[in-house]
């Protein structure tokens, strides 16, 4: 299988310990992540060959960063070294019916000062047949989105997948343009769409039908199906538009499903109840990074993709920390009906 490459930010991710508020905490758990390396991580747990693109310090915190994608097999070669800093996020686990809580620390670290012409892009994508980015790299700076586009344009060009995750963060945007002024255009040159009917809504201006089903968190068929046609009338390269659907009946039990439209068929994941998260953040990251695994190996069928995907990030909000640490045989045994979590012996 050829490589998958993904660009993105390294970040720090500083918890405090088990389900403690910020103001009872007199040490954090520390844990390396960020969307585009949780994907590359949970890939190359499936066996497919990653290489991460991103730009760190050069420091001893940044050198620990790297070595815990060396450990997990993504491929470091194109990290460019420099810049002020790592991006850091604090991360207070919800529980029942308290929510969690996300204070990011992220100016001025080294990937939103990135430029374009600092990768050779033909170079990186030497080797590769897909591509991934997320809405939140160009929401760090101009100078991040110029690169994204840069590495969009250079992966059509040698024909290569490129797939997308909206990933809206409000609190991101910080440098004077809004995401419906930057995401469209980039997003334009994508074949494969992860959206909910928020970003639709918001960066495209799309109304699904129904509106009022889907504000009740349920699963509702035709107002998915609704935004899906009209994103994928919005986005000719378009091959398939996904989205995962969250119920959440409190922090700690949440119903978790997805759905895929490929321009003809509309496709239903089986539903699952997550009934004890231990940590949800990073879900979407392991629902993408599977989804990517499965188009890659069921290539003509788009349910068994989809219900990969949905079982694998199912799995995830088990596992504490960003990252998805399950393998291929744990998500087929959980996709089988074999949810009772028995001791492997």
């Amino acid at each position: 299988m050829k490589k998958v490459i993904t660009f993105g930010e390294i970040m720090l991710r500083l918890s405090p310990p088990g389900y403690l508020r910020f103001s009872q905490a007199n040490q954090f758990d520390v844990n390396f992540e960020g969307a585009e390396s949780n994907i590359a991580v949970s890939l190359t747990n499936f066996g497919v060959p990653t290489e991460l693109v991103s730009r760190v310090p050069d420091n001893d915190i940044s050198d620990s960063a790297l070595n815990e994608l060396r450990k997990h097999g993504v491929g470091i070669n194109h990290v460019i070294l420099g810049g002020e800093r790592l991006g850091v996020y604090y991360l207070e686990n919800g529980a029942v019916h308290r929510g969690g809580k996300v204070i990011y620390d992220r100016t001025h670290s080294s990937i939103s000062a990135i430029k374009t012409g600092m990768n050779d892009w033909e170079v990186v994508f030497d080797g590769a047949e897909w591509f991934h980015w997320t809405g939140i790299t160009p929401a760090l700076s101009q100078n991040a989105a110029d690169v994204c586009r840069e590495a969009i344009e250079a992966a059509n060009k040698l024909n290569i997948t490129i797939s997308v995750d909206f990933n809206f963060r409000a609190k991101l945007w910080n440098y004077g343009k809004k995401p419906s002024e930057v995401l469209p255009e980039l997003v334009k040159g994508c074949h494969i769409i992860m959206a909910n009917e928020l970003d639709a809504e918001q960066h495209f201006g799309i109304q699904p039908k129904n509106k009022e089903d889907l504000e009740s968190g349920e699963m509702n068929r035709d107002a998915y199906l609704s935004v899906c046609r009209q994103l994928m009338d919005k986005l000719p390269n378009a091959r398939k538009i996904i989205t995962t659907n969250r119920e959440p009946i409190s922090a700690s039990h949440n119903n978790w499903s997805g759905v895929l439209y490929n321009g003809k068929d509309f496709f239903e994941s089986p539903t699952y109840e997550i009934t004890h998260i231990v940590d949800r953040v990073g879900g979407g990251d392991s629902f993408m990074g599977a989804l990517i695994y499965g188009l890659l190996t069921f290539r003509n069928d788009d349910q068994k993709a989809l219900n990969f995907a949905i079982a694998a990030s199912c799995l995830k909000h088990t596992i504490v920390g960003d990252v998805n640490l399950v393998t291929v045989d744990e998500v087929m045994k959980l996709m089988k009906g074999d949810a009772s979590g028995r001791v492997s012996r």
